[in-house]
């Protein structure tokens, strides 16, 4: 059969269904929903220039991409394109068609050095290179289990401390905001990334669908938020770990670790089974907590890139 591609349809559901189910088949690691698809097509910002584009065969949607620009990031003319085929549906088409199409709109809307993610396989790889992107930095995919795994008992809380969920911070989430951004800044990779827009941030990360702001934990200084640990949920027993840092005047106090822990545990009581989360290779102090924590890696991605002439 024929394979088109095309973007996602807000009014189609078997869209957003099909493109979340292609997701979770080719990188079970992040958690996708239909909600948190749609989410991204209508929460995006504009100067992003975000699509989602999915590959069609006999009315069975085999492939998927998110495309858009870093408009976020510190430099002009970066974009990414990730995409991803069921495992099932491979050698048809959909990856190659998916990439031409993504580069094309990333071109024409002023993409001048394009990022993609790969996992460290050598099919992946080849394909990546086959395209033109040449390989950069690896990061890591870790999985705990809630369910049969032993948590470290819980570390004391120190003095002046507080550690309290996001949902506490409802009413005015802008210290959240802050501290986002402080952390965000810092976070190892090729694209620096800076939050400036509250009312952006408030759209696409607080309101995400995902977000779970009773597991999400603070650790809380006079009164202000300066470590977090920011978990999604797939709202049945799936865990994710979106972000988690320090304010740099707050940092070597163990209190990163502190909220991570401390979500945890509410999320294992909370039922939640199996908790993933992600790591740049060069991170060494986040992948010590996890490894604390008993994470253990279950994938590699590597980073490409390609200059566009």
């Amino acid at each position: 059969m024929t394979v088109i591609v095309r973007d996602l349809r807000l009014d189609t559901p078997a869209d957003a269904e099909g493109y979340a189910r292609v997701r979770h088949l080719a990188l079970p690691y992040i958690l996708f929903t239909p909600d948190s698809v749609r989410h991204l097509v209508t929460r995006s910002h504009p100067d992003a220039h975000f699509r989602q584009l999915i590959a069609v065969e006999d009315g069975e949607v085999i492939g998927a991409a998110g495309v858009a620009l870093a408009h976020d990031s510190t430099e002009p003319g970066q974009g990414y394109l990730n995409i991803y085929v069921r495992p099932d549906r491979t050698h048809r088409g959909a990856g190659r068609l998916l990439t031409r199409a993504a580069e094309e709109h990333l071109a024409a809307v002023g993409a001048s050095k394009l990022y993609t993610w790969v996992l460290d396989e050598p099919a992946n790889r080849a394909f990546a290179e086959r395209h033109g992107y040449t390989r950069g930095r690896p990061a890591h995919f870790l999985r705990l289990d809630l369910a049969n795994g032993t948590l470290p008992p819980l570390p004391e809380v120190p003095q002046g401390v507080e550690l309290r969920p996001a949902a506490d911070f409802t009413d005015d989430p802008r210290p959240l905001f802050e501290l986002d951004a402080e952390t965000v800044s810092d976070e190892p990779g090729e694209v620096t990334v800076e939050f400036t827009d509250y009312d952006a941030w408030l759209e696409q990360a607080w309101k995400h669908p995902l977000l779970d702001r009773e597991l999400t934990m603070a650790a809380v200084v006079d009164g202000r938020p300066v470590a977090f640990s920011v978990a999604y949920t797939d709202g049945a027993t799936r865990y994710s770990t979106a972000m988690t840092g320090t304010a740099r005047a707050h940092r070597g106090r163990g209190l990163a670790k502190l909220a991570k822990i401390h979500s945890l545990y509410r999320a294992r009581a909370a039922g939640i089974t199996e908790a993933f989360t992600g790591n740049d290779a060069g991170n060494d102090p986040m992948i010590a907590i996890n490894k604390w924590l008993g994470y253990e890696i279950c994938a590699t991605e590597v980073r490409y890139v390609r200059e566009l002439g």
